[in-house]
Formats: C-alpha cells, sequence, structure tokens
C-alpha cells in the first residue's frame, strides 16, 4: 500500500512495517529458544530428582531387606 502523507511525497507502508514484522519474527524466535532452554532445564532437574529418589528408594528396599534376613 502506498500512502501520501503530503501531495508528491509516497510513503511505501509494507517498506516500513517490513523492519518491523522482521523485529517481532526474531523476538519471537528468542523466546521460543529461550523457552525451550528452560523446558531442557527443567526436564533435566526432574530426571535427576527422579534418579535419587529411586537411588533413596532402592537404598531403603536393601535396608529392609539385610534387616529381615
Amino acid at each position: 500500500a502506498v500512502l501520501e502523507k503530503e501531495p508528491g511525497v509516497a510513503v511505501d507502508t509494507e517498506s516500513l512495517l517490513h523492519p518491523l514484522r522482521l523485529h517481532s519474527g526474531v523476538l519471537r524466535d528468542l523466546e521460543r529458544q529461550n523457552q525451550k532452554k528452560e523446558n531442557i532445564r527443567l526436564l533435566e532437574e526432574q530426571i535427576a530428582l527422579t534418579k535419587q529418589l529411586m537411588e533413596e528408594r532402592d537404598k531403603e528396599l536393601m535396608e529392609k531387606g539385610s534387616h529381615q534376613s
């Protein structure tokens, strides 16, 4: 679309909006990357906690088993 702000001065609105769209696209990509990093961090934390819980459970089961023998 072409806009005339003043007589004889045409402004192409698409050329004005393109950098803004590009910028917002870059921002969305950065937000997605940050969210992905956070999701991976949370997943790794969950894996570590699950491993710790299983080790503690196994230790308790072994202690119970040795007391019953």
